[in-house]
Parts: structure tokens; sequence; C-alpha cells
């Protein structure tokens, strides 16, 4: 898929120079980890497929004897200055399990997307694909499955959690994402 091979070459080429060494030793998911993911996600998007048939995962990622932790997609918080690691195809499968508690989100409803539905997300009904810098702690990126009426399932959406400022709203597609990431470590 060129959407995902023009991202990983733009990405390689942002890279700092021990991040790239870092990248380069990952390899893509295996076919049993992606048809699990496949049967249990069967509207997951085919970019995020071919973006984990290329590398799985950089998040604490171990491949052989080395361990990663590489940055790999922008962010627009706080000017682009947390950007977010690939979950790999298993730590999506287990941390996309459970039920995400968003029961916070009704005290900030004005802030809330009307696109995302604020029933919340539900096993089986995203998929948790990537943590920001801080191991997630302020900001995650699900595929929804579930939107709202007024958003689209597949909708990327991102919960950004500060206790002063609650951001929640959809990225729109993977795709978008893809093209127009922010590209500065």
């Amino acid at each position: 898929m060129d959407l995902v091979n023009n991202f990983v070459t733009r990405l390689k080429a942002a890279l700092p120079t021990g991040d790239l060494a870092e990248l380069n030793t990952a390899c893509g998911a295996t076919k049993k980890d992606i048809d699990l993911l496949k049967s249990t996600y069967p509207n997951c998007p085919q970019s995020l497929i071919t973006l984990l048939e290329k590398i799985d995962g950089t998040y604490w990622r171990k491949y052989g004897e080395n361990e990663i932790v590489v940055y790999m997609l922008g962010s627009d918080v706080e000017e682009g200055r947390y950007p977010y690691y690939l979950l790999s195809t298993q730590q999506m499968l287990d941390s996309s399990k459970e039920e995400e508690d968003v029961s916070y989100l009704l005290e900030y409803e004005e802030d809330v997307d009307p696109r995302i539905n604020p029933d919340g997300l539900h096993p089986e009904t995203y998929i948790h694909f990537a943590d920001c810098m801080n191991n997630g702690g302020t900001s995650r990126l699900y595929i929804d499955f579930n939107p709202s009426p007024e958003g689209v399932s597949g909708q990327i959406i991102r919960f950004v959690y500060d206790p002063d400022e609650t951001m929640n709203s959809p990225v729109l597609s993977l795709r978008r994402l893809l093209l127009h990431p922010n590209l500065e470590f």
C-alpha cells in the first residue's frame, strides 16, 4: 500500500539517528497475530494492517535481543510535543479487551466532539493503537467502531486527559493521520 510505504519512508527520514537504528531492528507482525486482529476487528483499516505487517509496534517492543521505544505518529497536542508510539498487534488486542472508563467526560460534555459516542468505548468496539510519549497517561489514539450517529465507524479518536483541559476529538481516519503527520521529533 503506497500510503503506508510513503509514511514509513517519511518517518525514517525524519527520525534521529538513534531512533532510526532502533526502528531498523523492527519487523512485521506474524500472520497469526494479523489474522487474529482481522478476525476480532473485521473492519480494521487495511492501512493499519499494512503498517503492522511492516512494523509490529514501537512501544517497549522486543525484537529478538533488541527492545525498541520509538515515536511513530506525530501529534497536534502542545504543538506536536507529544508524539505517539505504535502499539504492537498483541498490545492492541490486549488493551482493547476492556471497557475504557470515560465517565469523567460527562463533566466536560461541551468539550467532547459530538461524533464520539457518549456511552464510551466498550470491548471490541474500538482498537487502542497508539500511546502518547508519556506512556499513554495524557493521550491515547483509538479506532472507533461505535461512534455516535454523527460520527463515522472507523474514525480515529484521541482522548487527551488533563485535569485542567479535556479534549476529545476525531482525527477522522487513519489515512489522514498517515498523510499529514507531524514528523518532527
